[in-house]
């Protein structure tokens, strides 16, 4: 499937397409020099990061206040703001990178593509607790360690949306014998072996 299939099955309007358009430049203008994507998925981009993205903002109902953590190139976060933008223009996007570059890069892909989001360069464990109707993160760390996070940051009702691959099962079954949580899974439409899981009612064991 084609990136604008792939963006067409998920119902990306053409105002938000050209969003994207813009933030495709702005990457590979930064890249080169902050490598905020691998330079071998570079070519990929629409499909690998940009759609990947946006299905996690499917997969969920809308928010008051969206939270992005260890947004790096602004996947999924930046693609979720530059949706919200036309989709959901209530919502609030707080992005969470601790790398100064980066969260530049952030803040000014958001400025030029038109994205209302926060960014705050500070350590995850360090932000004080931002009540997440929903909290996400894309290729940052362990189930195990996501869901302290989401101890941390989700509001008492949130929903923790986090993308994984193929080793999904053995992640959860660690994370159990740590954390009770409930969990759903998506079918990824970009990688076949992937999931993309949605967790609640996080506690310690």
């Amino acid at each position: 499937m084609s990136s604008k299939e792939l963006l067409d099955s998920l119902n990306v309007s053409r105002e938000t397409i050209q969003r994207l358009e813009i933030f495709d430049g702005v990457i590979q203008k930064w890249n080169p020099r902050i490598n905020l994507v691998s330079r071998s998925s570079l070519d990929q981009l629409w499909t690998r990061h940009i759609a990947d993205s946006v299905q996690v903002f499917r997969c969920v109902k809308t928010p008051l206040h969206w939270v992005d953590i260890g947004s790096g190139g602004g996947f999924p976060g930046l693609v979720i703001a530059l949706l919200a933008a036309d989709e959901a223009p209530e919502m609030k996007v707080t992005l969470i990178e601790s790398d100064q570059r980066k969260s530049a890069f952030l803040r000014t892909a958001a400025r030029e593509c038109g994205a209302s989001v926060t960014v705050l360069s500070e350590r995850i464990e360090k932000v004080p607790s931002q009540e997440a109707g929903v909290l996400s993160a894309r290729a940052l760390a362990s189930l195990d360690d996501l869901l302290g996070f989401s101890e941390r940051h989700l509001a008492e009702n949130g929903t923790a949306v986090f993308p994984k691959g193929e080793n999904w099962k053995k992640e959860v079954d660690n994370a159990q014998q740590r954390w009770r949580f409930e969990v759903e899974t998506s079918k990824s439409l970009t990688e076949p072996e992937a999931v993309i899981l949605k967790i609640r009612g996080v506690e310690r064991v």
